[in-house]
């Protein structure tokens, strides 16, 4: 699943996000909120209005901000384990 983090600069939350994904071993592309000012404006019409926006392809779920408590959710998106022979 394609875990997308939309991020701008000078952002901490954006920073810890991103550092919470990795630790779990999460693969995420990082786009830039900056940058797609298109999007932003959507965010914020959907009522995100603080960065990160983490997106969740192919569910479509979304939050903002710093969750960690949702990044420790995405349990599920860990590969299942190899059974034993």
């Amino acid at each position: 699943m394609l875990v997308t983090v939309w991020t701008k600069s000078d952002c901490s939350q954006c920073d810890m996000t991103k550092k919470a994904l990795t630790r779990r071993g999460v693969e995420f592309v990082e786009a830039d909120l900056e940058a797609n000012p298109e999007q932003l404006e959507a965010f914020k019409a959907a009522g995100f209005l603080q960065a990160p926006i983490v997106v969740l392809g192919d569910n479509g779920r979304t939050w903002s901000g710093f969750r960690p408590d949702l990044i420790r959710d995405l349990s599920f998106l860990e590969p299942p384990a190899e059974p034993a022979p």
